[in-house]
């Protein structure tokens, strides 16, 4: 292992989870309430996308990509027993980030090509960088990573691609939750269940999760053809059966891990709860061809619930660890995770009115505004200030 030498730059930058976390979350915090005001015609918006493409996009490829990034830069150190990524690599990394998204808002006035090139270095610089890491690392083992991570970034150029020459980005919007969602039934499906064992160990518990075998690789590739299937013909009823027949198996993954067990521990049930959106979001997606639900119902199940619910658990569980403190979500946590389960159901009611002229779009806005703003003002000071108690120096996010 590398010898692992005292940092003495400013701590925004000491470790990968840091800069991209609290990017994340106040990216989340600014950019929702910026979409709802677009959407109601209050605030322009001079983007070389579609208004909808512009929020798709970004809730991604701006915020989940930082997400991915987070984990990544956290883990593979971890991984590979080298050093992480710190000071001004990781700075200039999260500068581009913050670049990308700037240039997709139109502040930077670039063409559509400057944009594409600026957005999409982001994460072609992620992919290089964690790769080199993995080899000089010889963690051969967790290569693998990189390809999911590569086809994210792959379909953020499809994204761009398709905005240029077809006016919208219909087949790419569901191109990028389909590779995050597959990100989570991936990295998901090894980390729950491992937490959830460490915790049951703890508790004396007879009876463990289902560690991951055959089943679980059955359930992968269906998850990924149902996912493709979707992304290519979402409306074919073949793909409607596909999708059904993996939320199902996902659904049975998920109840192979004991997650009643976890009631009593809510840092932990959330990464519980926030998976069973994902077969949740499938069987959604499943009935849309058969005229069960509308496209949009399904997409934001995925995206506000499984994806928005996934990253939100992960990010409080990572910042905890890796800053000292308890792993303990308290009741201004569970708030927040709350709230954004909430955000993922009151979005179904669209444009209909909910309450005082409100509409389930507003509403939800709010409410996700709120989780991501008891969340920032809860994990902020722990992402810039040093870590207390022992380091850490093992052990995954």
């Amino acid at each position: 292992m590398a010898a692992r030498t005292e940092y003495t730059g400013p701590v925004l930058f000491s470790f990968g989870f840091r800069p991209f976390f609290l990017g994340a979350c106040l990216f989340a915090l600014l950019s929702v309430p910026a979409w709802l005001l677009i959407w109601r015609g209050d605030l322009g918006y001079s983007g070389p996308f579609l208004a909808t493409d512009w929020h798709i996009h970004e809730m991604i490829f701006g915020y989940g990509a930082a997400v991915v990034a987070g984990f990544l830069f956290t883990a593979v150190p971890n991984w590979t027993g080298r050093m992480p990524a710190r000071g001004w690599p990781l700075a200039l990394l999260s500068g581009l980030w913050l670049l990308g998204r700037l240039a997709m808002a139109g502040w930077l006035g670039l063409p559509a090509l400057g944009v594409l090139l600026v957005d999409c270095a982001f994460l072609a610089a992620v992919i290089a960088m964690i790769a080199r890491e993995i080899i000089a690392g010889e963690n051969w083992r967790n290569l693998k990573v990189v390809v999911p991570v590569t086809l994210l970034g792959l379909a953020n150029l499809c994204f761009h691609l398709e905005a240029m020459t077809e006016g919208a980005a219909d087949v790419s919007r569901r191109l990028g939750i389909a590779v995050l969602i597959f990100l989570i039934m991936l990295i998901g499906g090894r980390i729950i269940p491992s937490f959830t064992r460490n915790w049951l160990a703890k508790q004396g518990a007879a009876k463990m999760p289902a560690p991951f075998g055959k089943f679980d690789a059955v359930t992968l590739v269906f998850g990924a053809a149902a996912l493709v299937a979707w992304t290519a013909a979402p409306w074919a009823a073949v793909s409607g059966a596909l999708l059904l027949a993996a939320g199902l198996l996902h659904l049975l993954r998920l109840a192979r891990w004991r997650s009643l067990a976890t009631l009593p521990d809510p840092l932990l049930l959330m990464l519980h709860l926030a998976y069973a959106l994902v077969p949740a979001g499938l069987i959604a997606a499943g009935g849309v061809p058969f005229g069960l639900l509308q496209p949009a119902a399904a997409a934001h199940i995925l995206g506000i619930g499984a994806i928005g619910g996934m990253t939100l658990a992960v990010m409080m569980r990572a910042t905890m660890g890796h800053s000292g403190r308890p792993l303990v979500a308290g009741p201004a946590l569970t708030l927040a995770f709350m709230l954004l389960l909430g955000a993922a159901a009151l979005r179904l009611a669209g444009s209909a009115e909910l309450a005082a002229g409100w509409d389930g779009i507003t509403v939800s806005a709010v409410v996700w505004t709120a989780g991501f703003a008891l969340m920032v003002l809860k994990t902020g000071p722990w992402l810039i200030t040093r870590r207390i108690g022992p380091k850490k120096v093992s052990g995954k996010p």
